[in-house]
């Protein structure tokens, strides 16, 4: 893995990619769409239980908002994305569309894991992100976590959700275990 930069400002100053110098801590960062508030609030639960780890800061970013100086200035990634017609969604992919190039051979080897909002299914949003991470060289420590609703109307689908416990806990231990990771230097 490439250092985080090659010259570091004085101490105190933040480098180039908005890393802290002189500091060992490391980044992960939580990228996510939501439509019906499922995603988020797995999102969300992630990022509370990562936030605890000392050696590892934490960022929550939506997918519309984060961009490829987010992506190059973290050592680890967490995409959380709700599954719609079988792929993740478009805001989503829309996100991996605009950093792609920009990144490309610039994170090989770092560590990322997926978390899946679904309906029903799930398996085919966990895919595609599996593919494009493969193409970027990073490196899957998770199996996907994939949260079935078992929505299956347009209303049904459409509604607000409210994800259970026993999800939120997978999510919190899945945030918790990628900073830990990232924190003691096994990723």
């Amino acid at each position: 893995m490439a250092p985080y930069y090659t010259r570091c400002p004085p101490r105190g100053r933040v480098s180039a990619l908005g890393r802290p110098c002189g500091t060992d801590m490391k980044r992960l960062i939580i990228v996510y769409h939501t439509m019906t508030g499922a995603a988020e609030q797995l999102a969300t639960a992630a990022h509370v239980a990562a936030r605890d780890e000392a050696g590892c800061s934490t960022d929550l970013l939506t997918a519309a908002k984060a961009g490829f100086a987010d992506v190059l200035a973290a050592d680890g990634y967490l995409f959380v994305t709700p599954e719609n017609l079988a792929t993740m969604a478009g805001r989503m992919k829309d996100f991996f569309d605009r950093i792609y190039y920009d990144v490309l051979d610039k994170i090989n080897g770092r560590p990322y894991a997926a978390i899946i909002a679904a309906g029903t299914d799930g398996e085919g949003a966990a895919r595609q992100i599996q593919r494009i991470a493969t193409g970027l060289r990073l490196k899957e420590v998770a199996p996907p976590i994939v949260v079935r609703n078992g929505a299956q109307t347009p209303e049904q689908i459409m509604a607000p959700k409210q994800v259970p416990e026993v999800d939120l806990t997978r999510a919190r231990e899945l945030g918790a275990a990628l900073a830990a990771g990232l924190a003691s230097g096994v990723f």
